[in-house]
């Protein structure tokens, strides 16, 4: 079996405009409806989709590998980042913290050249101890293949099935620096296109003796970013790539042993009609994942001429971002520090509003829900 990177046309990819030019119109689309309605909510709801978004990207392209990452931790080391003031952030460990340090990098300074010594520093970020798991990995530089070729393998010992064999330790640095060269140009290809080109050319490469997906899809979000023309970022890949993770590998795998070759190029339609369709649907999940956020931006535009004070405000707020409990007029006593009479009293005020009811479930204190909008 031959992969892409042993044939003669390598690396000079080639698609079916036809077919890609619809697809890609959707997307971009969509692209700025999302980007539009985002800038019209506040500045402080942007921010919590932000913040959102960012942690499940996180989260999802470790969680594409096996690695599971302390949910709270990554929030917090994101809003540390960011310089985002908000309420219950924890410590983070510098594994954590070198993830977040790396995605921030691509997605904030998307602008910046794409470098070798940048590649080398997310390197270094993705395994701060110079290990993955127990076994110990050369950081910050280029593969050697030490332990033998580079495989993608799956199986038992002994019984094992090769997906994908990557070029030799030998060649990386010429593919690299090909590679490099043409991120940095291109402005011929759409910017979307070439997120897509970009993910499947370094994992083909697959310079690093690991995290050379999670660095592959941080070159995806940098490159969307630049298609944004945004730091900001409302949609992620990685987690509707984490939902269709076995579709992902097998698209890929098929990508890299693709026989539609010609003199011209390597055929690579089906890996960008996947790819946008991917985006798509990470897209068009942005409505679930950000439900919360945008019911939030409903509820305070549709009570622009209400009077409600700042206790009020805060309290309703904590009910939109998931309040933990039931809420009883001693918890809101307790949380705006005010007394329980006051209390009452703006519990009793929404609910002459119809902001707040009575939860119906009763118990032996009587406790409070948000009204559906």
């Amino acid at each position: 079996m031959k992969y892409i990177h042993q044939l003669k046309v390598w690396p000079k990819f080639i698609w079916d405009h036809e077919k890609i030019a619809s697809l890609l119109g959707i997307v971009r689309n969509r692209q700025g409806r999302l980007i539009g309605r985002m800038e019209a909510l506040g500045f402080s709801l942007r921010a919590e989709a932000i913040l959102q978004t960012l942690t499940l990207d996180v989260l999802k392209s470790s969680e594409i590998e096996g690695e599971i990452l302390d949910r709270s931790q990554v929030r917090s080391s994101i809003a540390r980042r960011l310089g985002m003031k908000i309420s219950g952030l924890v410590s983070s460990d510098r594994y954590v913290d070198g993830v977040v340090e790396m995605m921030l990098d691509a997605t904030q300074n998307f602008n910046k050249p794409l470098t070798k010594d940048r590649l080398f520093s997310w390197h270094a970020s993705l395994f701060p101890a110079g290990r993955s798991g127990i076994h110990k990995i050369i950081v910050g530089t280029w593969r050697t293949d030490a332990q033998g070729p580079m495989r993608v393998v799956s199986g038992a010992i002994g019984r094992e099935r090769v997906h994908f064999e990557a070029p030799d330790a030998d060649r990386i640095k010429g593919e690299m620096k090909n590679f490099l060269s043409w991120f940095k140009g291109s402005a011929d290809i759409d910017p979307v296109l070439k997120a897509g080109i970009a993910h499947l050319w370094l994992v083909t490469i697959h310079p690093f003796e690991d995290g050379n997906g999670r660095i592959a899809r941080a070159i995806t979000d940098m490159q969307l970013a630049r298609a944004d023309n945004s730091q900001e970022r409302f949609y992620s890949m990685s987690v509707q790539i984490r939902q269709e993770r076995n579709t992902y590998y097998r698209i890929l795998e098929k990508a890299q042993k693709n026989i539609d070759t010609a003199k011209s190029g390597i055929d690579i339609t089906a890996w960008l009609v996947w790819f946008l369709d991917c985006l798509n649907r990470a897209l068009e999940a942005t409505e679930s994942t950000l439900s919360g956020v945008f019911k939030k931006a409903l509820f305070w535009e549709s009570h622009l001429a209400e009077s409600i004070n700042e206790r009020q405000r805060v309290m309703i707020n904590k009910l939109f971002d998931g309040f933990d409990g039931k809420l009883t007029s001693s918890k809101w006593a307790k949380i705006t520090k005010c007394s329980q009479d006051t209390a009452l009293r703006d519990i009793l005020d929404l609910i002459g509003k119809g902001i707040l009811i009575k939860d119906s479930a009763g118990g032996r204190s009587t406790s409070y829900l948000l009204k559906d909008l």
